[in-house]
């Protein structure tokens, strides 16, 4: 009788670009049949194949099995705790199998000011579609997309009749400063922090090494979502002010709407893929498992490479000094 078609084993652990991108589950419990994790709700059991997920995204209501997180683990699938429609993420766990490839290439890339600075100019890249860039500095990029910014406040605000001065945040309070339509992008901006943290925690970057900005644990984090504020938390901020719709809670649930209907998530995966690793550039698809060797050459690893002891190496034992009245008679009698 043939196995039911969740059921995968061991060499079905696929590349990341083969697996399903991402998968948003809540109000559920979630436990494990085999090499299958199983979404149980009142209405429906489905079953998925761990090994095609790159990333779970779990929502509120939900409930999760210890055997659902090994399998889980060894699929190399990431696990990211979040709020409604993945916004806002709380923790996340990455699996034994991930690997480090894509970690250790963006540390390559951020360490090296030419490679740095090729990775910053792609970023702006996709913020000015069709314009060409290649002859400006990182400081004039920064300009125009300070320029680009402002203008962009300036033409929502003619729009919806909502009224702008400047932007205006308090740090640490996402919520707490500034008019309607400032405290609404605050607020739809930390969403999409949380939105893009769980994207790149889930494909196994790092969320602290950013190209644009730097010294924070959140830098990429901050890079990546600066891509899409302009298409998103601009625009939604504006039209929540003009509706009169001006909670906290009016910016994330708009925000999460929004980013379903724009299918957001996968968009994230292609952009970092984009950014990271150029057409042209190979990974590799599993961890050498070795140690550093000067010259960047790694060795293997899981041996020991200290010269063995053979029967012609021991130790020498010399004695101390004799001490202060001690003759060298009594010293080599002892």
């Amino acid at each position: 009788m043939a196995e039911p078609w969740w059921r995968t084993g061991p060499q079905d652990v696929h590349r990341l670009e083969d697996r399903i991108s991402s998968l948003y589950v809540e109000r559920c419990h979630i436990d494990r049949d085999d090499n299958a994790i199983v979404l149980i709700n009142k209405a429906r059991i489905v079953h998925v194949p761990a090994a095609y997920l790159a990333v779970l995204l779990i929502g509120p209501g939900s409930r999760i099995t210890h055997p659902a997180i090994a399998l889980l683990a060894d699929s190399a699938t990431c696990v990211c705790w979040v709020g409604e429609h993945g916004v806002r993420m709380y923790a996340s766990g990455i699996g034994a199998a991930r690997g480090s490839q894509l970690q250790l290439r963006q540390a390559w890339l951020v360490t090296r000011p030419k490679e740095r600075v090729a990775v910053a100019r792609r970023m702006y890249d996709l913020r000015f579609p069709g314009e060409d860039t290649a002859g400006l500095t990182i400081q004039q990029l920064r300009g125009r997309e300070g320029t680009r910014i402002r203008k962009l406040y300036a033409h929502h605000s003619q729009r919806t009749g909502v009224p702008w001065v400047k932007r205006d945040y308090k740090p640490g309070d996402a919520f707490a400063a500034g008019d309607d339509v400032n405290r609404l992008l605050s607020a739809a901006n930390s969403a999409l922090y949380g939105i893009c943290h769980a994207v790149i925690t889930g494909i196994g970057a790092n969320p602290a090494l950013g190209f644009v900005h730097t010294g924070s644990a959140l830098s990429f984090v901050l890079d990546i979502a600066d891509l899409y504020k302009a298409e998103f938390t601009i625009p939604l901020a504006f039209d929540l002010a003009a509706k009169g719709l001006t909670a906290e809670r009016d910016a994330r649930t708009a925000l999460r709407d929004a980013v379903t209907h724009g299918a957001l998530l996968p968009r994230v995966i292609a952009d970092i893929k984009q950014l990271l690793i150029p057409e042209g550039t190979d990974l590799l698809d599993e961890d050498l498992k070795g140690l550093w060797d000067e010259g960047e050459t790694i060795v293997s690893g899981g041996r020991n490479w200290g010269d063995p002891f053979t029967e012609d190496h021991h130790l020498d034992v010399i004695p101390p000094p004799p001490a202060a009245g001690d003759s060298p008679g009594r010293e080599a009698h002892a």
